[in-house]
């Protein structure tokens, strides 16, 4: 996905709270309302974490953007 807008647009349906960071469960969430019930706690803190290079346990759309850039 290297659309800006579109990332955009997917971060947001991430970020339920709207704070412009998308936590762990916001993460689960998601995917749950997107048709994948299996992405348990901890597999949404161990994606986070992946992803989450200024390690404050949150994904910024700066991190997300770049995770997207391979």
């Amino acid at each position: 996905m290297a659309d800006i807008e579109a990332a955009k647009a997917a971060f947001n349906r991430f970020d339920a709270d709207g704070d412009g960071l998308i936590t762990a469960d916001e993460y689960k969430r998601a995917m749950a309302e997107m048709g994948d019930p299996y992405v348990t706690g901890p597999v949404a803190e161990a994606v986070i974490a992946a992803k989450d290079t200024n390690a404050d346990g949150n994904l910024s759309f700066e991190e997300f953007w770049k995770s997207l850039q391979g």
